[in-house]
C-alpha cells in the first residue's frame, strides 16, 4: 500500500540525542572538547555521530516498509479468504503426509466440522470407505510424476452418509519444483448430476422447438404449393367435368334415339325423333367432346407427374435437374398461390443441368420469389415485379433473382440466413425459410448469397456446380 511521502516525513520519529553527545557537542563547538580517546581528534567523534545518525534513518526506514508490506500481505490474506468462502466449490490443501493445511467453508459445512477441527488432520480420514483411501493414495502416491487428475470419492457427511464428489487433484509445487503436497478442488456429483440434467432437458426442449418450427416452415412451404397445385388443376378438372355432364346429355339422348329405333315405326317418325333428339348434332359434337376431355385428364395427369417429381421434400436421392423446369414450375405455384400477382420478367433458355433434389430446389426458388413478392408488396409499389436471369458461369449455374422492394437494411445482411431471424411482422414468418434454403444450397456443394442492388431492391444468387452433358 502506497503512502504519501510528506505524511511519511511527519511520521519518522525524532532522534533524541543522550546526554553524552549533548556535551561531546557543546565541547566540540567551544573548542574544549575532551580527548577521550588517544588518538581520536574531534572530526573522527563528529563522522561518528554521522553515521550514527543514517544508521538510525535508515531503520526508520525500513521500519515503515515492514509497515507497508505487512499491510498489503494482510490485504492479500483477506483476499484469499474471501475466495475461499465464497467457493461453492469443496477445497483442501494438504502437505505431502496428506495432512490438511487450508479449506474452506464448503468443505466444513459438507463434513459437518469446524475449520479448526480439520486442520491438521488427514484427508483419508474423511472419506467413507477404504476404496475412496486407495484411490486417493494411488494418486497422490510418493513419486508420480506431477500432473492434473479427476478421482471420483466419497466423502463421509455430517450426517454420516457418503456422498460421491468428483475432484480435480493438483500437485502443489515448491522452491526448485520439489512437490511440497497436493491441492484438491472438487464438486459433489449431486450436483453435477442435477446440472446435467437441467442441460439435458433444456437441450431437448430446445430440439424440440426446433423440429416444431421446421414443421412450421415445412407445413407453410407445402401451403403455398398446395394453392398454386389447386389452382392449376382446377381448370383442367373443370374442363373435363362440364365435359362429362355435356356426354352424360349426349348419352341420354342417344339412349332414347336406339331405343326408339328397335320399336317399329316409320322412316318418317324415325327422322322426326332423330331431329327432335338432334341426333346429328351430338354425332357432330362428340368427337370434340371426347378429344377435350381426354386433354383435360392428361393435363391434370401430367400436373400430378410434376407434383410427383418436385414434391419429394425430404428424400436425398439426387438427379439431373434443369433449373428452367423448376424456377418454371415455382413461378406458376407461387402466382396461382394465395400470394399477391406479380410480373415476372423472366424467359427459358437453354437447359441448365445441375445434379440435386428436384424437390428441395424447387423449395429453395418458392421461398426466394414468395419472399422477393412480399418485400416488393410491403414496399407500396403499383405492381411488384421481379427479374430472374439464368446463366452458366466457370462451370456453375447461376440463379439470380432481383425484386423492386425497399432492399436489405444493412444492419440485416450479416444476419440474415441465420435460424428464426426475420424482419416480418409476427404471425407472417417463422424466420427459417431462408436458413433452411441455405442448407439446401450448401448441401447442393453451391451457395446462396444476398445483396442490394444499385439501383434498389434486393438481389439473392444461388450457385449450384453444372452438370455436364456426358455425366
Amino acid at each position: 500500500m502506497a503512502r504519501n511521502p510528506s505524511h511519511r516525513r511527519d511520521r519518522t520519529p525524532k532522534r533524541q540525542n543522550t546526554p553524552g553527545e549533548d556535551a561531546l557537542s557543546r565541547a566540540v563547538a567551544s573548542g574544549d572538547a575532551p580527548l577521550g580517546i588517544e588518538g581520536l581528534d574531534d572530526a573522527a567523534w563528529l563522522e561518528v555521530i554521522h553515521k550514527m545518525d543514517e544508521v538510525y534513518a535508515q531503520l526508520v526506514e525500513d521500519e515503515i516498509a515492514l509497515e507497508e508490506k505487512n499491510a498489503q500481505l494482510e490485504q492479500s490474506q483477506q483476499f484469499i479468504l474471501g475466495l475461499l468462502s465464497s467457493m461453492s466449490d469443496v477445497l483442501a490443501a494438504c502437505n505431502e503426509r496428506g495432512e490438511i493445511e487450508e479449506t474452506n467453508a464448503a468443505l466444513c459445512e459438507l463434513l459437518g466440522q469446524p475449520d479448526s477441527v480439520l486442520r491438521g488432520s488427514r484427508f483419508e480420514h474423511w472419506l467413507a470407505d477404504e476404496a475412496s483411501a486407495a484411490a486417493l493414495r494411488e494418486t497422490v502416491r510418493a513419486g508420480a510424476p506431477m500432473r492434473d487428475a479427476g478421482i471420483e470419492l466419497n466423502l463421509r457427511s455430517r450426517d454420516g452418509v457418503a456422498v460421491p464428489v468428483d475432484f480435480s487433484c493438483t500437485p502443489r509445487g515448491g522452491p526448485r519444483g520439489r512437490r511440497v503436497g497436493y491441492l484438491l478442488v472438487g464438486r459433489p456429483m449431486g450436483e453435477l448430476k442435477r446440472a446435467y440434467r437441467q442441460l439435458r432437458e433444456a437441450h431437448e426442449a430446445l430440439k424440440q422447438a426446433q423440429q416444431q418450427l421446421l414443421h412450421s416452415e415445412k407445413m407453410a412451404a407445402l401451403g403455398r404449393l398446395v394453392a398454386g397445385v389447386a389452382h392449376e388443376l382446377n381448370n383442367p378438372i373443370s374442363f373435363v367435368l362440364g365435359n362429362v355432364h355435356v356426354l352424360k346429355r349426349y348419352a341420354e339422348r342417344l339412349t332414347r334415339f336406339v331405343d326408339a329405333s328397335a320399336q317399329p315405326a316409320t322412316p318418317a317418325e324415325r327422322a322426326r325423333l332423330r331431329e327432335t333428339l338432334r341426333i346429328d348434332s351430338i354425332l357432330t359434337d362428340l368427337p370434340s367432346l371426347i378429344d377435350g376431355t381426354i386433354e383435360g385428364a392428361q393435363r391434370t395427369a401430367d400436373i400430378v407427374i410434376a407434383l410427383r417429381r418436385f414434391s419429394a421434400v425430404d428424400r436425398e436421392e439426387r438427379v439431373a435437374v434443369d433449373l428452367n423446369d423448376v424456377v418454371e414450375r415455382a413461378i406458376q405455384w407461387i402466382r396461382k398461390g394465395a400470394g399477391p400477382d406479380f410480373d415476372v420478367h423472366w424467359t427459358r433458355g437453354a437447359p441448365m443441368l445441375v445434379r440435386g433434389n428436384p424437390g428441395q430446389l424447387l423449395q429453395v426458388l418458392m421461398n426466394l420469389i414468395q419472399n422477393a413478392c412480399d418485400a416488393a408488396t410491403g414496399a407500396q409499389r403499383e405492381r411488384p415485379e421481379l427479374w430472374i436471369e439464368l446463366a452458366c458461369r466457370e462451370g456453375k449455374v447461376r440463379v439470380t433473382i432481383r425484386d423492386n422492394g425497399p432492399g436489405i437494411a444493412d444492419e440485416h445482411l450479416p444476419h440474415l440466413f441465420e435460424p428464426f431471424f426475420t424482419t416480418k411482422p409476427p404471425g407472417r414468418g417463422t424466420g427459417l425459410g431462408l436458413s433452411i434454403s441455405y442448407g439446401i444450397v450448401e448441401r447442393h456443394e453451391g451457395r446462396l448469397t444476398a445483396r442490394n442492388a444499385s439501383d434498389g431492391g434486393a438481389v439473392f444468387t444461388v450457385e449450384i456446380p453444372q452438370l455436364s452433358a456426358e455425366a
